[in-house]
């Protein structure tokens, strides 16, 4: 009976996502049409444009297939994840702050635990890069837009439903509650075995709504491929194609390779929940089901980190006054760190027994994929040496990027070592490990990146006192709240647990206060985007951080100059004075001159 409730789940949620389509197709045709600012200019051929107008107000989100207008939505998702995951956490460390369960439950903390691992890395995560890649990428290669600009709407439009299947559990659903899993949803636990609870259907939904999430990032994946193989413009070719764009590809190539794998394996596990498969209940299924993750999981790492990686190497430059040293290495280490991750899964499984000629050999493989990594700091390090650094908001997140990616990779190459990991393993060491590098690299990238190109698809500028204040909140939260882990773990803290033995008190609590500051560096966040998005002063000139006084603007910056000498009010009529995204005309609006943010 349960499993026909269940089946009828599914098939509803299919029928409804088959509605909502059919639905779209009816409101809008989704005529194709040249965006204004996506590589053709204002003085084109009338046979470049359509008679018709984007649609306006919430049909235009809807029905949109203009990279930029995509980029927005997977930017406003990610951030909306980011804020749903950061509460959880918070928490979670308000509850860890007392030795005793005080504040929540032990179940609903490991549903917390299991539903903030999963919203940061895919609902987040590698939404935050699309967000970034789908708005950019096409500006940077001179493209009018992406190769598939339906498809690239499509991929966007699987992440809602997949985080309301994602996040169910606390829904106020009958008979269903959150997974607890943990986000690595190890078997035999999540295949329901035993008597526990997650053979509840919460399990069920969150697994549709991973698989959901990978079919989405698989589909933009092969987007970015098609877009940067087929679109650049004549004038870029693979030797002087932007960095970000050469991440962003080598990212998608992982992706193409990891995610199907993640949803063979998810499918597998549904289909041992319920239908009576024994793809994992039976022995050596646990282990299995290991290798099938981390074959996924270890990319995963790369996925989330060579965009950021790309974001810090085009921006650091800009305020280091001169060029990315030693590009082709970066182009190559990049590629390097691409093709290993594929032979490093296995270092997650050192204490579970495998063949120790096969650990010797991950080990190897981990320790050498720190080479190209290092590679990359370096070079971050000698562009910033003897430069004329400028240290706006943007370049102290990107310096921030590079001293967190330093903690995170040193602690990392700990953990390669067998001996050592099989000491460390499952403590708080690999929690604060793996933090340095998601929250102090990956997030610290994507704010070095908003903040930079803020003016681009805004129009105006923050205010910059308070993304400093964010900056020096985020860092030292980061900081004290990560470091205590890694100690923690050095004192032997397993991690997952919602109580624990009175000595790791201080710790802890001080892990709290580290996440308490992190909250305020963020509510500080929201309050300068939003305000300064809606009443920042508008920008006027299309070189608003000084780059071509170094010769180092890229092309997306062109562009901008083109838009802000080219405006047009959405409706398409010419007024006798250019508007700004706001609706002011130039003469009246509020101008800011050209920004040095210091």
């Amino acid at each position: 009976m349960e499993v026909n409730g269940q089946l009828a789940l599914t098939v509803l949620m299919g029928v409804f996502l088959i509605a909502v389509a059919a639905w779209l197709a009816r409101v809008e045709d989704w005529r194709s049409y040249t965006p204004l600012a996506g590589g053709g200019t204002v003085g084109g051929t009338a046979e470049q444009y359509v008679s018709e107008e984007k649609p306006s107000g919430v049909i235009r989100w809807l029905t949109t297939v203009d990279h930029k207008d995509i980029g927005i939505l997977y930017g406003a998702y990610a951030l909306v994840a980011f804020a749903v995951g950061g509460l959880m956490v918070v928490l979670m460390r308000i509850e860890l702050a007392d030795p005793a369960a005080t504040v929540i439950s032990n179940t609903f903390y490991n549903s917390l635990l299991t539903s903030h691992g999963i919203t940061m890395l895919f609902l987040f995560g590698t939404p935050i890069l699309a967000a970034f890649s789908n708005y950019f990428i096409p500006l940077l290669i001179g493209a009018d837009d992406m190769a598939f600009p339906r498809i690239n709407a499509i991929a966007f439009w699987l992440l809602p439903p997949a985080a309301l299947l994602i996040w169910a559990g606390f829904f106020p659903i009958p008979d269903v509650i959150p997974a607890q899993t943990a986000w690595t949803m190890y078997t035999p636990l999540s295949a329901g075995a035993g008597s526990g609870n997650q053979v509840n259907a919460g399990v069920d939904l969150m697994l549709l709504g991973l698989h959901l999430s990978g079919v989405s990032a698989t589909m933009g994946a092969i987007n970015f491929i098609a877009t940067i193989f087929t679109e650049r413009d004549e004038k870029v070719s693979w030797a002087n194609l932007d960095i970000f764009s050469w991440t962003v590809l080598t990212q998608s190539g992982l992706i193409l390779f990891a995610f199907p794998l993640l949803g063979s394996a998810i499918l597998m596990l549904l289909l041992d929940r319920n239908f009576g498969t024994m793809f994992f209940s039976v022995d050596g299924g646990a282990i299995l089901w290991q290798h099938l993750f981390w074959f996924f999981g270890h990319p995963e790492v790369y996925i989330l980190v060579l965009p950021p990686m790309g974001i810090v190497s085009l921006v650091l430059p800009r305020f280091a006054g001169r060029r990315l040293f030693g590009f082709k290495f970066v182009v190559y280490s990049t590629l390097a760190i691409g093709v290993l991750s594929f032979g490093v899964w296995a270092h997650h499984m050192f204490a579970t027994g495998i063949d120790p000629r096969l650990r010797a050999s991950f080990m190897a493989v981990s320790l050498a994929i720190a080479i190209p990594s290092a590679v990359k700091t370096f070079n971050w390090i000698t562009t910033m040496w003897n430069g004329k650094i400028r240290l706006t908001t943007p370049m102290l997140f990107c310096i921030g990027f590079v001293s967190n990616f330093i903690l995170g990779g040193v602690t990392g190459v700990f953990l390669a070592s067998i001996p050592v990991d099989l000491i460390l393993h499952d403590t708080y060491y690999v929690v604060g490990h793996f933090h340095y590098i998601v929250m102090g690299a990956i997030a610290f990238a994507g704010f070095a990146g908003l903040y930079y190109w803020f003016p681009i698809y805004t129009g105006r500028m923050y205010q910059v006192t308070l993304g400093k204040w964010h900056f020096w909140l985020s860092m030292i939260g980061t900081n004290v709240t990560f470091f205590a882990m890694i100690l923690l773990g050095y004192g032997g803290m397993p991690r997952r647990y919602a109580t624990y033995l009175p000595q790791f008190a201080t710790l802890h609590q001080i892990a709290t206060i580290g996440a308490l500051i992190l909250l305020a560096g963020q509510m500080i966040f929201v309050w300068n985007f939003v305000q300064s998005w809606l009443e920042g002063p508008v920008v006027q000139d299309g070189d608003p951080w000084n780059l071509g006084e170094d010769n180092l603007e890229t092309a997306e910056w062109a562009w901008f100059e083109r838009k802000l000498q080219t405006a047009v009010p959405d409706g398409g009529e010419e007024e006798s004075e250019l508007a700004t995204d706001g609706g002011q005309t130039i003469a009246d609006a509020d101008t800011v001159p050209a920004a040095d943010d210091e």
